[in-house]
């Protein structure tokens, strides 16, 4: 399976996972065929470390969700450069919406122990490096309590997955 991310800044191509992931991809799918991520933002960029979306309006107003899902941080892929995983709470299994895109390997990121939970990865890049790396390079600043909220927006326009 193919996800197609459209943004204000190009699109990124992703091959998602489902042999290791499925819980994750079918939430993934659900959302995008629903059209939640439409309009929604990458509302935290940190550089050298990841980008993340799917979870705002460019108003700083947050989505209501479907309920989260059991974390798949124990399928053996890695949180590497161009990899997809599920944002989530200091509670393992809270991810619902959000996503994070890693810009760097973050292998800190990934499943080391019951303790240390990690963060699953379900997809991975096969397109658009060049278009991660513009939303990676934006000018971010706080709003509100959020820090890490880029100045002008990145809108995810679309969702796709085939």
């Amino acid at each position: 399976m193919i996800a197609t991310i459209q943004t204000t800044l190009g699109t990124i191509k992703i091959e998602l996972f489902a042999d290791k992931a499925p819980i994750t991809v079918e939430n993934f799918k659900k959302y995008a065929e629903t059209g939640f991520f439409d309009g929604t933002i990458f509302h935290r960029v940190i550089k050298g470390f990841m980008v993340q979306g799917g979870g705002f309006t460019k108003d700083g107003i947050q989505k209501e969700t479907f309920a989260p899902i059991k974390n798949e941080a124990k399928n053996g892929l890695s949180n590497k450069r161009g990899t997809i995983a599920m944002a989530r709470t200091n509670v393992v299994d809270s991810a619902t919406s959000q996503f994070f895109i890693n810009t760097v390997d973050n292998m800190f990121l990934n499943y080391q122990n019951d303790a240390n939970y990690g963060y699953a990865v379900f997809g991975e890049m096969i397109d658009g490096f060049e278009v991660l790396d513009k939303i990676a390079a934006v000018k971010t600043g706080n709003r509100g309590y959020f820090a890490d909220w880029p100045v002008e927006d990145v809108i995810i326009e679309k969702v796709t997955v085939e």
